[in-house]
């Protein structure tokens, strides 16, 4: 693991105020360029920071100090970290137990049939699995195939939900909606194409109609009415 300097302008801040070392020196313990450095002593940067006494840390020793402000040519040195931290390694398909191992084709089936629009890595990522083994899987060409059985992979533990949830949704992106089912208003684009016939509602049709009735209805009686006073006359 390579030892490298906590909070560098912090640092730069401390050693500027409290020690006599040159611009050079602090800029390259420091990883930071001399103007910086000159900067942060002519209070133009890092305005605000809190400096950071890397002798407390354990970065860093008096006497190393002591030997740079004596040598203007002395180079800082880290000093070495009494506890080292693993180097965080490399993304790459998720660990399977051995003892779940054997679940795997179940759940890659399960997730072939169930979410066909993952894609090979990301079934590859939740379950720990090869393209080869999935593809084969997929095209019913596995050794294993009539034995095989859909199996949840979050109930097998081989992943959580979240990773599922997540994997499920990245897949979706771009895909289109699915048709709506029963009954939906219309957009609001083709009602304003509706001519004030198409637009008017069904309730007050009806009203139209039942008034021509009672107007229809009137006409007949008013008939019926003359008929009778001209049989009358007779």
């Amino acid at each position: 693991m390579a030892n490298t300097l906590l909070m560098p302008k912090a640092t730069a801040v401390w050693l500027v105020d409290n020690t006599a070392l040159s611009f050079d020196q602090i800029a390259q313990f420091c990883s930071l360029h001399p103007l910086e450095v000159k900067a942060i002593a002519d209070g133009e940067s890092a305005q605000g920071i809190k400096g950071m006494d890397p002798v407390i840390t354990g970065q860093l020793t008096r006497a190393e100090i002591a030997k740079g402000e004596a040598d203007i040519n002395h180079r800082l040195k880290l000093s070495e970290p009494k506890v080292r931290v693993p180097e965080t390694k490399r993304k790459g398909p998720r660990y399977t137990p051995l003892s779940k191992r054997q679940d795997r084709p179940n759940a890659i089936y399960w997730l072939v049939k169930n979410h066909p629009e993952l894609k090979d890595a990301q079934i590859s990522r939740l379950v720990g699995t090869t393209k080869a083994t999935i593809e084969q899987i997929r095209e019913r060409k596995h050794w294993n195939i009539a034995q095989l059985t859909p199996m949840d992979p979050v109930a097998l533990g081989l992943c959580s939900q979240i990773d599922l949830d997540i994997e499920v949704q990245r897949a979706s992106r771009g895909r289109e909606a699915p048709a709506p089912v029963g009954d939906t208003l219309l957009p609001a684009a083709l009602t304003e194409r509706l001519t004030p016939q198409e637009a008017a509602p069904k309730d007050e049709e009806k009203e139209l109609d039942a008034n021509a009735v009672f107007a229809k209805l009137s006409a007949l009686k008013s008939k019926k009415t003359d008929d009778e006073e001209d049989e009358d006359k007779f």
